[in-house]
């Protein structure tokens, strides 16, 4: 598979697409998920499902979306999908619901992101910030980084990101 080309996959196989990707719908929006432009075939696809299965993917799911405690370095739950959670669906966390909370958060980031952007937030000088540069080293400058690529066309009159 190192050396194969993905276009070739394809021209052996011209249901690749179909075998590979799947469309899930989720609050009535749609989600592609497409493995077929990998280098997969059916015996890698069947091992990744296999390791899925061994390491309980689907059981750590049901369980971080049950608020249960499954960041075992830090021991508590993991609230990636409070921060998602725009329908305000309650999620409880020993038996309180975080969300007010998560709101009430994300909700300064704005006003911050706001202020910022507008130049009411100014910088030592008193100035308004022109420019934001990020510090981070492997996974921490990814999100970052992915981020502000994809958002960058949004950026209007906001600061320049590095």
């Amino acid at each position: 598979l190192k050396s194969a080309h993905i276009k070739n996959f394809f021209a052996n196989d011209p249901n690749r697409f179909s075998k590979y990707s799947q469309s899930i719908e989720v609050d009535g929006l749609k989600l592609l998920v497409d493995y077929s432009k990998n280098k997969v075939d059916e015996d890698v696809f069947g091992e990744l499902l296999k390791l899925a299965k061994d390491a309980n993917v689907e059981d750590m799911r049901d369980r971080m979306f049950k608020g249960d405690e499954i960041n075992f370095t830090e021991q508590r739950a993991v609230l990636h999908i409070a921060l998602r959670n725009r329908s305000n669906t309650p999620i409880l966390v020993d038996g309180q619901d975080v969300m007010p909370n998560v709101n009430r958060v994300l909700e300064k980031m704005k006003g911050f992101a706001d202020n910022l952007r507008n130049g009411i937030w100014k910088g030592v000088t008193g100035k308004a910030i022109t420019d934001v540069v990020n510090i981070g080293i492997g996974g921490s400058d990814l999100g970052p980084v992915m981020v502000t690529e994809a958002l960058k066309a949004y950026r209007g009159n906001g600061p320049n990101v590095h």
